[in-house]
């Protein structure tokens, strides 16, 4: 019956983190669409603009597009229950996808920063007045989008979608660079007409900087980096609450993709009779297994007699 009971509470975690993970993919699909369509814009408007801040931008974008496909894919691979050859789940792909978005961000901060040079050097006309509102609704736009995905990132603990929020983050902060440009190239008038060029560098820059950071991250969760003690303390108070649990010795904790995977081992009274003792273990599982805002969809519970 117990056996029953756990099997019962590790399919519904599983079908959270699978829920989540569906959820998060559309958003990510959305993010791609709306990554087209500013693409288009931006790209007219730097060819008829003269300002190849707005070419790198759509270019940027473009990348962007590339980059969303595989965190997209990493959330359907991710999404997949555990099998014969991945008996803890395919979670990792999750992180594995952040990770490659990354890559991609230090990418195309590289090209964008070898263009602007290129540019910075080259004589070349001023760019129009009227890309600056182009930009600044790109900004907005961008800007909203990223905190969407950044709150949708929290709520399911999700790296990828995290490293997405800075990505579109990044996208606006290369935009806002381009309309500060701009704006000092138009007032300056003639000989300032590379401003807009010089912004980009310095949004590139701030752009490698963020990118440090998602690297960390993503490598942390590859690499099974020990979770927040908050969150650690929270399991370790839901295993103690069991009745029979007097104490417990090791708590190991991983995540993998949306959900999260606990090794514990606790002490009960020495006396307890072997089925006494794998009740008490099983309580401890479905304990944690029904916790749904901790996201746990596998628990391995070993017992050692207190004293």
């Amino acid at each position: 019956m117990l056996q029953r009971a756990a099997m019962v509470e590790e399919t519904h975690s599983h079908a959270v983190a699978q829920h989540l993970a569906g959820r998060s993919a559309t958003l990510v699909l959305r993010g791609i669409g709306l990554n087209a369509a500013l693409a288009v814009i931006k790209f007219a408007g730097g060819t008829l603009g003269n300002t190849y801040a707005l070419i790198a931008d759509a270019a940027e974008s473009t990348v962007d597009i590339f980059s969303s496909v595989l965190v997209w894919a990493g959330f359907r691979v991710a999404s997949r229950p555990p099998d014969a050859d991945h008996p803890y789940g395919h979670g990792k792909a999750e992180a594995v996808s952040a990770l490659t978005v990354a890559v991609f961000i230090f990418a195309m901060a590289g090209y964008v920063a070898v263009h602007a040079v290129r540019e910075i050097i080259t004589p070349h006309l001023a760019p129009k007045w009227w890309t600056l509102p182009l930009l600044a609704g790109v900004v907005g736009v961008k800007l909203w989008f990223s905190q969407r995905m950044k709150v949708a990132g929290l709520e399911s603990g999700s790296t990828a979608l995290d490293v997405e929020a800075m990505h579109h983050w990044s996208d606006a902060v290369t935009s806002a660079a381009a309309f500060v440009g701009i704006s000092i190239a138009l007032i300056g008038g003639k000989g300032w007409e590379s401003a807009d060029d010089w912004a980009a560098l310095l949004g590139c820059a701030v752009i490698v900087f963020n990118g440090f950071a998602m690297v960390s991250r993503a490598l942390g969760e590859v690499m099974d980096t020990a979770v927040p003690a908050a969150y650690d303390q929270e399991v370790r108070a839901l295993a103690l609450a069991v009745p029979g649990v007097q104490s417990l010795d090791k708590v190991r904790m991983r995540k993998s993709g949306l959900s999260y995977l606990v090794d514990i081992q606790v002490r009960v009274d020495g006396d307890l009779t072997v089925r006494a003792g794998h009740d008490i273990a099983h309580a401890v599982k479905d304990a944690l297994l029904a916790s749904v805002p901790h996201r746990i969809t596998d628990v391995t519970v070993h017992v050692e007699p207190a004293g």
